[in-house]
Parts: structure tokens; sequence; C-alpha cells
């Protein structure tokens, strides 16, 4: 349910509304709509009197919310959120990339590939310190010690770093990491994700392999509602009849569908995605055209022998000419 507000209401009234909702034991989540505020609630909010609600003086309306979620539905937050890390922004027309490789393999190869997507204009590292395989058998990452080499090249360049944590008992290794990742796999590891509800830096959560928008936006709810309300949604591809061309479908729909359900920020990886590094250009730009809020690309200094996803990796030339399309097409649409 939402309660929207009269413009120009004091903030004492706010105040007292705000603690009687609070004491029917709903968790009240405002936010400035225009000049009008709204509350959103969360719970059950069987027991209000919704016409007593109605009939105040510094009620505008009340409105019934049927999604079940709250605090990620635009109705709860008609504003964009925007999530800033150092100079990056993501959301409410801001526009950041992402890129680095799929895997840290050794401090000299994350120093050099994060001074070369920085100078083509990547405003975030990203960077696998452990990394989920499918076979035992694949590399793993390095841990613990890839951490410390991301965490030298974020020195070096000033970029600020992302990487994916794949267990909760792995979160003190993560105090110098500015964003958090949640892998595909884990976008349903609910204990994992009420786990960063206590974490006071953004969360990327990629869309799992099979999972539809709802339960996306659900895995983000289990965040939020715990606390921790910057979160950044990841379009990553997802698993469909084709896997001979591409290695996933990349649903560049969801962007405009997910802008209209919620406010939070959505960035599109098209190196998961299309599994081809030559794929990753077009698409990389159409995500762009369809109103992304940033880009994931995967960038090595030497795809061919990467110990990962050597083959949907760009170069660091090859990732220069595609910033630049890219940053054309924002240009375009923001003329």
């Amino acid at each position: 349910m939402i309660v929207v507000l009269k413009p120009g209401v004091c903030e004492e009234k706010k105040s007292q509304l705000t603690d009687w909702l609070a004491g029917q034991g709903l968790s009240v989540h405002p936010a400035l709509g225009g000049s009008q505020t709204i509350l959103g609630l969360v719970g059950d909010p069987s027991r209000l009197d919704t016409s007593l609600l109605e009939s105040l003086e510094i009620v505008d309306s009340v409105k019934p919310v049927s999604d079940p979620f709250k605090c990620c539905n635009r109705k709860f937050h008609p504003d964009d959120t925007v999530i800033s890390v150092g100079e990056a922004k993501f959301g409410g027309g801001h526009f950041s990339m992402i890129a680095g490789p799929c895997s840290v393999e050794s401090e000299e190869q994350i120093v050099a590939v994060a001074q070369s997507v920085k100078a083509a204009g990547a405003q975030v590292l990203r960077g696998g310190a452990f990394k989920p395989r499918t076979s035992p058998y694949d590399f793993q990452g390095l841990h613990e010690l890839g951490l410390r080499f991301l965490e030298t090249a974020k020195r070096e360049t000033g970029l600020p770093i992302v990487t994916e944590l794949m267990n909760s008992k792995h979160l003190p290794l993560f105090d110098n990491v500015d964003i958090i990742q949640i892998g595909a796999r884990n976008m349903q590891n609910y204990d994992l994700l009420k786990e960063l509800g206590s974490v006071k830096k953004p969360i990327l959560l990629k869309r799992g392999l099979a999972n539809t928008l709802k339960e996306l936006l659900m895995s983000a709810e289990y965040i939020m509602a715990s606390g921790n309300e910057k979160v950044i949604l990841c379009e990553r591809g997802i698993r469909t009849y084709e896997s001979t061309y591409t290695r996933n479908t990349l649903d560049l729909s969801v962007v405009p569908v997910l802008k209209g359900l919620t406010h939070l920020p959505v960035v599109v990886d098209p190196s998961h995605a299309t599994g081809h590094a030559h794929l990753v250009e077009p698409m990389a730009m159409a995500a762009a055209a369809a109103g992304a809020d940033g880009i994931m690309i995967e960038v090595h200094n030497d795809p061919p022998h990467a110990l990962c996803d050597g083959a949907q990796s760009l170069t660091p030339e090859q990732f220069a000419h595609t910033a630049g399309k890219i940053f054309r097409i924002r240009e375009a649409m923001e003329g």
C-alpha cells in the first residue's frame, strides 16, 4: 500500500503519521515524488482503516499495491535511484562503463587492463577473484590474492572495483570492494541476499540463467527489505533454445520493462550474454540505445591465453573502439 501526502505537509506531521504507521507493525519507506511525499507501507496493511487514513488532513490518497515487490517498486519510489561509486553514477539519466577481465590472473595483468580501460572511458573496474565454474577442474580464481591485486589496480588508477561474492563467509575480505556482484547462479541464494542487507555498499545483482523479471525483482527485494537499498540490476542473458551461435540470449526488452517497474538502475552485460567477442560491440551499442544505465564488458590483454572466458573478451584496443561508439550513441540520445 502507498499513502500519498498532500503538497506542503510539514515534517512534524509527516513524522507523526510515520510513527503511527510503524506502530501498526508496518515498515514505512518515504520517498519524494515531485512535490508530494509518498509513504510506501510494507507488511500486512489489512488491520489499517483505509477510510480513516484517507480522511486525514495531510493525506491525498491511499492506493493498494498488488505487486509482490514493494521496496524496489516504482510506485513506492517514483524517481530514479542514482547510485554513485567514485566518479561513476548509475541511474537517473547517468551512464557508466564497467570493464575488466573475467578473472584476475596476476597483478601485472589487472593493473595493465585497469589502466587501458580507464584511458578508454571506463569508470569502474571489474575482475573476478572468486570464480564459480561449471566444471570443478576449471580455474576457480585467485581468491584472496586476487582481491589484493584488484586493490593494487584501484590504487594505481583510482577506479572503484566490482567483484563477485559467492559466500557470505568471505564478506570480511570485501571491505575494500566498492560494488559487490552477485552472480546469476546466486540470484536466488536468499540467505546470502539477506546478509547483503547489512552491507552498506552497492550490490550488482545479475539475473539468473532462467529467471523471470519478477523473480529478479523479488531477489532485489530481499536485499532492500533487509536494509540495503543500493541495488543495481544486471541483464546478462538467459538460457533459451539457441546455444550454438550465442552463449545465451540477451534479453534487451528487460531494459524498458524494468525501468517501468522499478526505480533501480539497470545495466547490461553483453559479454556473458553472447559468449563471442565479435558480438559484444553490436549488443553493447543496442543496450545503450535501449536506455541501459550502464554496460559491463570483459576486457583482457591477451584473450587467447585467458584462464577464463577468453572467447568473449575484447582486447584493450577493441574496447576503446567499442566504448567510443557507445558514448556517441549516448550523446545522440541526450541530444
